[in-house]
């Protein structure tokens, strides 16, 4: 059948993109907390065989893509999805699918990144499905400073940061320091028989569980470092990170108002770091921790 661009257009925006030079589509599912279950993925094989072409890829937001559904399949493979609590979406100027790295599982995660994922998915991804922002505005979440899923390359990126707490009473000037071995930044110095860690300290956990003698230890709570305005691709910006790693019952409510602040002053298909850039970082910095 012969398509028209509202047709297209109209199916988009329920995560239905057209096949270059087909009249098929593409479908995208959506994960929780950039998790699917076994139970998840055999009703996603099942999709692709029954609506579409047997072919499923996955996107660099982790959605499911179902390849090869005809226009006049999609509301059935809709209805089919939704019984079996699954959901199309993933596009337009609006929140885009919340990704996390492995942290959860991870021996380098400073925390659960696929909960806190799934925590924002469903507060704002679902939550916010009808809020029309000026562009796409994704969320990225890691759990530590290796960046594997690049946080600061998302509009609003969240990065697990483990403070070191150094005790030098403790320290026993061992003659091969654990810290200083296992120190990937090469912050932590045996100085006249005693531990120091410098400024160049990244606070990505690693030393907090080596010292046999506790001498380093992990602050009592994970801190999470913000970054805003990032994206890759045809414009290229490193996010800017916050002024301080904050809490995590502060994060939510920083989302918030980050994503408030872009929609009151962006211009319309204008990313949130070219609005950064052209209102002030520190205008948002005292909207967001106001």
């Amino acid at each position: 059948m012969k398509l028209t661009n509202e047709q297209i257009v109209e199916v988009k925006g329920k995560g239905f993109l057209l096949n270059r030079g087909t009249t098929e589509f593409s479908g995208r599912i959506v994960p929780q907390g950039s998790v699917f279950s076994a139970k998840d993925l055999k009703t996603i094989a099942e999709i692709a065989e029954k609506y579409g072409n047997g072919k499923i890829g996955f996107t660099s937001r982790l959605s499911a893509e179902i390849i090869g559904i005809a226009y006049e399949n999609i509301e059935s493979a809709i209805e089919f999805a939704e019984e079996h609590d699954l959901y199309f979406g993933g596009t337009g100027a609006k929140i885009r699918p919340i990704t996390a790295c492995k942290g959860t599982t991870c021996v380098y995660g400073n925390f659960d990144t696929q909960a806190l994922a799934k925590e924002i998915h469903n507060r704002y991804y679902i939550g916010w499905k009808d809020v029309v922002l000026p562009h796409k505005f994704k969320i990225g979440v890691g759990g530590c400073p290796n960046s594997c899923m690049k946080p600061s390359l998302n509009d609003f990126g969240i990065e697990g940061h483990k403070v070191p707490v150094l005790d030098t009473e403790l320290c026993k000037g061992c003659k091969v320091c654990q810290i200083e071995k296992s120190c990937p930044s090469k912050a932590a110095k045996l100085v006249d028989g005693k531990l120091f860690i410098s400024e160049d300290c990244r606070t990505c956990g690693v030393c907090t569980t080596k010292c046999p003698f506790k001498a380093v230890t992990g602050a009592e709570h994970t801190m999470y470092q913000i970054y805003v305005g990032g994206t890759w691709g045809k414009e290229t910006r490193m996010g800017t990170a916050l002024s301080r790693l904050v809490e995590y019952e502060e994060i939510f409510p920083i989302l918030e108002k980050a994503m408030l602040w872009y929609k009151e002053n962006a211009n319309q298909k204008e990313r949130f770091g070219k609005t950064i850039d052209r209102v002030g970082m520190d205008k948002l910095e005292k909207e967001i921790f106001s």
